[in-house]
């Protein structure tokens, strides 16, 4: 699996609820694909169109321990509390773009796994920010739309800059070594 640019019309689209009852794929493969992918990335969370493939779903959790990233299908935030917290987010999608998000600080969560089987779960934290952002992509948006205008140009403009300076670092490092 491979990131899907950050232009394509997938990621601006709202995925199809994934049809347990007549699957468009192998929803335990399809889970194990996201979590592998994930970690491959080095990504907190994962969604399936992140990758291209237009169905909702998501993984979560940390890349150093898979055995406990969580798949959740056709995920549905029932609460979300009343407290806000600003928090930088960045995105496998837009690689060196971090931005600062308000969001709430708990939510709880229903989806299925990948046998179909629906649960409720509440997250708060970062475990709660992760599900958010990739709520987000379920919904065919991403981070880049919950800031200003001017605070999104000052990040990609900060993005531009670290950039350059990393490039030319590596051309020192090519020239030096």
């Amino acid at each position: 699996m491979n990131l899907v640019k950050a232009s394509d019309p997938i990621l601006h689209s709202t995925p199809e609820r994934f049809d347990f009852n007549n699957p468009p794929m192998d929803p335990e493969q399809l889970a194990d694909d996201l979590k592998e992918a994930m970690v491959k990335f080095r990504g907190i969370g994962l969604s399936a169109n992140q990758v291209g493939i237009p169905y909702q779903v998501f993984v979560a959790g940390d890349y150093n321990d898979p055995d406990n990233i969580v798949a959740c299908f056709n995920p549905r935030i029932v609460f979300q509390s009343e407290q806000i917290i600003p928090i930088e987010e960045g995105c496998l999608s837009y690689p060196g773009l971090f931005l600062i998000v308000d969001r709430p600080s708990i939510v709880r969560l229903r989806s299925a796994n990948y046998d179909g089987v629906v649960d409720t779960r509440i997250y708060d934290g970062v475990p709660a920010r992760i599900v958010q952002h990739e709520m987000d992509h379920m919904m065919g948006t991403n981070f880049t739309t919950r800031v200003t205008k001017l605070k999104l140009d000052r990040a990609k403009a900060h993005k531009k800059k670290l950039d350059k300076l990393r490039q030319k670092n590596r051309e020192r490092l090519k020239y030096n070594g």
